[in-house]
């Protein structure tokens, strides 16, 4: 399938996803819309669409004219019943343009969080194999405080009810990171977020040796999973009984 990827900024790049979508066949258009790379006008050759993370936030169209562009494009990505990923940004990209709520939290989610999967999420094709308790990465400082109409919660952790949901079928936002590789969470760990949410940067580098291994290999279960059921034309995605 031919995978039409939004990166917003160089170091949020698809990563540990990208390379193992690219394993199983498909192939990765990646839009560098920090580089001034422009969002195309319609669907044609598009069989799915990514949406990384990023810095900015869903409300600074004005410092980022291509938020606006983005959003509309997901929401007729959607409409055409495109497979769609979210995560981080990608995620509140998808919940505001389907009409759901984002908004500042009280303090940044960063590191190493318990994450519980929804009654939803334990049955859910995409999580297939996945514990309905991990503690992967995360960076934000906004969350989605309303899903879209028709939207289904697949998971939460204690600061972020909707770390992980759905709309329909085929479109799917992670708040939290999956796909990083350590470099990722190297840089991730000089963002100013850290210091807001009382953490330091050793803190979470030191953290790394401790979670890394067990994040990289349940991080590459859900990786599998999106390659293999929801990008995926020959095995259509359902819900496992």
């Amino acid at each position: 399938m031919a995978l039409l990827v939004f990166q917003h900024v160089e170091y949020e790049a698809p990563a540990e996803l990208g390379s193992i979508l690219q394993n199983d066949g498909h192939r990765l258009r990646i839009i560098e819309l920090y580089n001034g790379g422009i969002i195309p006008a319609d669907l044609d050759d598009v069989d799915g669409v990514v949406s990384m993370g990023g810095p900015m936030n869903v409300d600074q169209a004005a410092d980022y004219p291509w938020i606006e562009h983005e959003l509309n494009y997901l929401k007729r990505a959607h409409g055409a019943n495109k497979p769609i990923v979210g995560i981080c940004l990608g995620a509140q990209m998808i919940a505001t343009a389907l009409g759901g709520q984002v908004q500042d939290m009280e303090k940044p989610e960063v590191g190493w969080q318990p994450l519980t999967l929804a009654y939803a999420g334990t049955v859910d094709t995409l999580y297939l194999g996945v514990p309905w308790n991990t503690v992967p990465f995360h960076l934000h400082g906004q969350e989605i405080t309303g899903l879209p109409p028709g939207g289904t919660l697949l998971a939460s952790s204690a600061m972020c009810r909707h770390q992980a949901f759905k709309v329909g079928l085929r479109t799917y936002g992670f708040q939290y990171h999956f796909e990083c590789n350590e470099s990722q969470i190297d840089r991730f760990a000089r963002d100013g977020m850290v210091e807001q949410a009382g953490a330091t940067a050793d803190e979470i580098v030191e953290s790394v040796s401790e979670h890394y291994d067990s994040y990289r290999r349940l991080g590459d279960r859900l990786a599998h999973n999106i390659a293999a059921y929801l990008f995926s034309i020959k095995r259509p995605l359902g819900v496992r009984g």
